[in-house]
């Protein structure tokens, strides 16, 4: 079976010694493509940077996540255009809004996002979406720009199934992660997961972060000392997916690959024309 991660921050310092070794145990899993999270400036440089040297395989997005939304300037956004216009950079973002800690202050955060999708519409990319405990204020701004977007794709979706309709009829993709692994707060997840299509569906790790909780690293083959998530456990991942769907894991994993590969017009036999 083939997988793709839409979601790796494989430029995190975790990564820094061993990467090479993390993108063997990808490949020996069946993860064959992988996208790398930009969230600021200085990650979507390195995320571009280092997917091309790794063409083919590793491509990357290029954005600020909420979090970092107060470092954002004129300069930024022009670093963000130079990374667009190259081959590797296949996505506007990380970008939305995150009213849960605000490490940035809630009106920079929506001007920022919303320049984001401006700067998406103009380049006719699509967006890698971040959410967190704003979801009536992120619909309403997605809902203003949304006729002049390619796509967008609700990355580490966590919600339940009424949040999940409300990014379908926005006509936005879902990212689901390890999360839905975590019994102890995944059952809204658990339930959303069955009313989106397969054609809409994605899977991701969000590495380094949300190793799935019902793992044994040990037993995975993977460090142990720091239980760091890995894009070679993306598979797990798609299995319990394709559990709570109902859905045959083979099949899971060849939709979701192809609907990974449209939407971020990513190369492969089923890339987008």
């Amino acid at each position: 079976m083939e997988w793709i991660d839409i979601g790796a921050n494989l430029t995190h310092h975790t990564f820094r010694k061993d990467l090479g070794q993390v993108l063997e145990r990808a490949a020996s899993a069946g993860v064959s493509q992988l996208v790398v999270t930009g969230m600021d400036e200085d990650e979507s440089v390195n995320a571009q940077a280092l997917a091309a040297r790794h063409p083919g395989r590793l491509y990357a997005t290029a954005g600020f996540h909420p979090h970092m939304a107060q470092a954002f300037s004129s300069d930024s956004e022009s670093v963000l255009r130079e990374l667009a216009a190259r081959d590797e950079v296949v996505a506007i973002g990380e970008t939305g809004l995150d009213f849960y800690r605000n490490h940035s202050p809630p009106e920079v955060q929506q001007r920022v996002f919303e320049r984001h999708l401006e700067l998406a519409a103009e380049l006719q990319l699509p967006v890698f979406l971040h959410q967190r405990d704003a979801h009536q204020r992120f619909t309403e701004i997605l809902r203003a720009y949304r006729d002049d977007l390619v796509d967008g794709v609700a990355h580490c979706f966590t919600e339940g199934p009424e949040a999940a309709r409300d990014y379908l009829e926005l006509g936005l993709h879902i990212g689901v992660t390890g999360w839905i692994c975590d019994e102890r707060r995944s059952e809204a997840l658990r339930q959303a997961v069955g009313v989106i299509p397969a054609e809409r569906l994605m899977v991701e790790t969000d590495c380094p972060y949300l190793l799935p909780r019902d793992i044994n690293p040990q037993e995975a083959g993977l460090p142990v000392k720091n239980r760091r998530n890995e894009p070679s456990l993306l598979p797990h991942i798609g299995r319990a997916v394709a559990h709570f769907t109902g859905r045959d894991v083979a099949e899971l994993a060849e939709t979701s690959s192809q609907v990974a590969r449209r939407f971020f017009r990513l190369g492969g036999d089923e890339a987008a024309e």
